[in-house]
């Protein structure tokens, strides 16, 4: 079983931004909310690599959040790549994230593809749903 990675701040961040976790998504687990939709989703995907239920809970809207968040550590999530983005800049008040997120569970290699809702509320990004493609 894969279990979660562990990533050091100097490692590359698991979203694929370029930049290393220290300077990426570690921040938002860390409790910065991220300026951006986008921003916010690949810090939620950085949180399924790393084994984060705590910060895809705090992340999630509440009014379409489970009640229960369990994640499985036999899935190993192996890359992420955005394939389109609407909005969800400083100033907008939705936005709209569409990616493939690469899995592997056990010997079967997936990929997830989802459109998924921000809406900005509060002072920051909250993930609302996403539509699987």
């Amino acid at each position: 079983m894969p279990g979660f990675a562990r990533l050091d701040d100097a490692d590359p961040c698991a979203c694929g931004s370029g930049s290393s976790f220290g300077d990426c998504c570690a921040r938002a687990l860390r409790g910065t909310p991220p300026a951006t939709a986008e921003g916010l989703m690949r810090s939620r995907y950085t949180a399924f690599v790393v084994g984060d239920a705590r910060h895809l809970r705090e992340t999630w809207h509440p009014g379409t959040r489970p009640e229960d968040l369990v994640l499985d550590p036999a899935t190993e999530w192996r890359g992420l790549e955005v394939v389109d983005t609407v909005d969800g800049l400083p100033g907008d008040r939705r936005g709209w994230v569409e990616f493939h997120a690469r899995h592997r569970d056990g010997t079967v290699d997936g990929v997830l593809h989802e459109r998924s809702r921000f809406v900005w509320q509060s002072g920051r990004w909250w993930y609302l749903d996403g539509a699987v493609r």
